[in-house]
């Protein structure tokens, strides 16, 4: 066992991770209709280069190799997202057979192969038509989203072990309806407050569902980080209590503890918004869990501005991804031992990894060593962690392919495999190789 891995348990498992409008394409086959982000890529200088994720990766067309190249990984898992719109076009009524068909065939691929499916349910493509009711913000969303996930549970949920309800909340809230850098571009705080919690309603209405139905491992997926202030000064702490506040506590109070944080309740008060809690929301919201899935990227360290909902990022002058996002390793040790302090919750890391440059292709290959150093590192945090008592389950790596990255188009890859996106050639980087040789090491 290498000594990045070191204190990992035996039975800790290995993935790649990916999403279905980021990789998917086939925007307008088989009954598929627009999601948010169809719309969102439509609107001028919404997205870099007017770019969108019509074709993508063009998984759709091509997902049986891509099952075999993930099985050349020698991974456990793969995390991939159900298209809502794919499944159940505008987000009402029955199920969109060749939509479901085409998950389906992936699951069986999946299996067939040895890898376990680890699916979500939502990862940001909300129908339009569901928006154009209301979106998030509209309590219905919350019940049309656990209709869904029992469409989806009646196809695969035989061959699917652990069902993650949503992917990354507080970008879908805050991003998508706060500062409209995300789909649907909206710029309204109270709206995102009450998105935040449609979407955790959304998910306790999903879980009980799928609870009754026999599910086994039941999760959600949470974007998070270390929010340090630069300084002893008490406005540079508020700082990063309120960014801690409605970056993680928001989220796991009321999944774990039933309530939210009185002071995140404060902090919304004083810009004029108001969590919309109705009787029975917060039992609903704290169906027990199995795992919480944790992304992690880079943490900060936070001073305060003349607004104290907008803190200022101090940077540390450490080295910084192609997104401009410092690496940050003990960050992620840190989080994680602070998780399980405070949540005690089995976690998985669902998303880590790096953007970087990596475009050129020589030889049929990719250096990039900066991604494998990064991975290393995040790696030994995550060990660290567990070694601190932090209850780590499994690492799945962000991303299994170069795709579509949001508002950023095709500029920015994070993939373990590079996608040429004019002849949809995959290669495998140095860091696709090196994941697999840490596998094989590990396991013996």
């Amino acid at each position: 066992m290498s000594e990045v891995t070191e204190g990992l348990p035996p039975d800790f498992f290995w993935g790649v991770a990916t999403s279905a409008y980021q990789i998917e394409g086939a925007h307008d086959e088989d009954g598929r209709t627009p999601s948010i982000w169809d719309t969102f890529c439509r609107r001028p200088g919404a997205v870099a280069n007017g770019e969108n994720g019509d074709v993508a990766c063009d998984h759709y067309h091509r997902m049986p190799a891509d099952v075999a190249m993930i099985a050349r990984l020698g991974v456990d898992k793969y995390r991939f997202s159900v298209s809502w719109p794919r499944v159940q076009p505008g987000g009402r009524g029955p199920v969109n057979r060749k939509g479901i068909d085409f998950y389906s065939r992936l699951v069986d691929a999946l299996l067939e192969k040895g890898i376990d499916p680890w699916l979500t349910l939502y990862h940001w493509d909300l129908p339009q038509e569901l928006e154009d009711a209301g979106g998030w913000p509209h309590r219905d969303t919350a019940h049309r989203f656990a209709e869904y996930a029992e469409l989806v549970h009646d196809a695969l949920g035989d061959r699917v072990p652990t069902w993650t309800t949503l992917n990354e909340p507080w970008c879908s809230a805050m991003l998508g309806y706060d500062t409209g850098r995300h789909a649907p571009g909206r710029k309204n705080f109270g709206e995102a407050v009450r998105a935040v919690h449609h979407l955790l309603l959304a998910h306790g209405l999903a879980g009980q569902v799928l609870r009754s139905l026999g599910v086994a491992s039941l999760g959600i997926t949470l974007n998070m980080g270390v929010h340090t202030p630069a300084s002893d000064d008490p406005r540079d702490v508020d700082a990063a209590r309120r960014a801690d506040g409605l970056g993680t506590r928001i989220y796991l109070d009321p999944l774990v503890h039933g309530r939210y944080p009185e002071d995140v309740l404060a902090d919304i008060a004083e810009r004029g918004a108001e969590i919309p809690v109705r009787s029975g929301d917060l039992a609903v919201i704290s169906t027990p869990l199995d795992v919480v899935g944790v992304n992690y990227y880079t943490s900060h360290v936070l001073k305060a501005s003349d607004d104290p909902a907008v803190p200022e990022v101090v940077p540390q002058g450490r080295p910084a991804t192609a997104m401009g996002w410092e690496i940050v390793p003990e960050g992620f040790t840190r989080l994680l031992v602070r998780l399980q302090q405070d949540y005690g919750v089995p976690m998985v890391i669902t998303e880590n990894g790096a953007a970087f440059d990596d475009l050129s292709v020589e030889d049929g290959y990719v250096a990039d060593t900066d991604r494998v150093d990064y991975l290393s590192s995040h790696i030994a945090a995550v060990a660290a962690a567990v070694r601190a008592g932090a209850d780590v389950r499994g690492y799945l790596a962000w991303s299994l392919m170069d795709n579509f990255e949001w508002g950023y188009g095709y500029a920015k890859r994070f993939g373990l495999v590079r996608v040429d996106y004019e002849t949809q050639v995959r290669t495998l980087k140095r860091s696709a190789q090196w994941y697999r040789e840490l596998i094989s090491r590990f396991r013996g």
